[in-house]
């Protein structure tokens, strides 16, 4: 029982990272098919990145464990400034709901979830189905994103002239806090 616990618990913990930064994509105004995108988007690497941690090895893992977050924040940096420098570049004009590139949607979806490649080894070490805390990680992650698209699509409506580079800082931040330690 305190596996599945425990496994609740970490999902929850990197489904943070996720509901953060869907918060920020939200905020640029979100439709029924960028719901879609992006729960399947964060909840697929969320659910993978485990998995691909378990493959590629105990040696490996050592190393990347330490570096993975840091990685994984600068990339969550760099997307946040780009989507301030796009905010910046695109005109007053914005359609009632923005639909988020795909190509920006991958990315920030695996710089969210490369730090779960740890995961993968360490509930190895405890002996958990990697199946089931796949599954367990990747719904409790849609769970998270599509709350936090709601959320933020919610803040948007009220700071809608400012929203890309809003939603910009608040992926520089996710990535700062993942960096520090904060979340993930």
């Amino acid at each position: 029982m305190s596996g599945l616990l425990g496994l609740f618990l970490v999902s929850v913990s990197v489904g943070l990272s996720n509901f953060a930064g869907a918060i920020g994509i939200g905020l640029g105004g979100i439709s029924a098919r960028t719901r879609l995108r992006v729960g399947i988007a964060f909840g697929l690497f969320e659910a993978l990145m485990p998995i691909a941690g378990l493959l590629l090895g105990q040696a490996v893992a050592g190393y990347l464990g330490h570096v993975a977050k840091y990685v994984g924040s600068a990339i969550l940096v760099v997307v946040g400034a780009y989507a301030i420098w796009q905010g910046r570049r695109v005109s007053t004009e914005k359609p009632e709901s923005a639909e988020i590139e795909t190509h920006r949607l991958i990315i920030t979806a695996l710089a969210l979830s490369i730090d779960n490649l740890a995961v993968g080894f360490a509930l190895a070490v405890y002996h958990i189905q990697i199946v089931l805390a796949a599954a367990t990680i990747g719904v409790i992650s849609v769970a998270l994103s599509l709350l936090g698209l709601e959320l933020g699509n919610r803040l948007g409506t009220r700071i809608e002239a400012w929203s890309e580079e809003l939603g910009g800082a608040v992926l520089i931040l996710v990535g700062v806090a993942i960096a520090i330690g904060v979340i993930g």
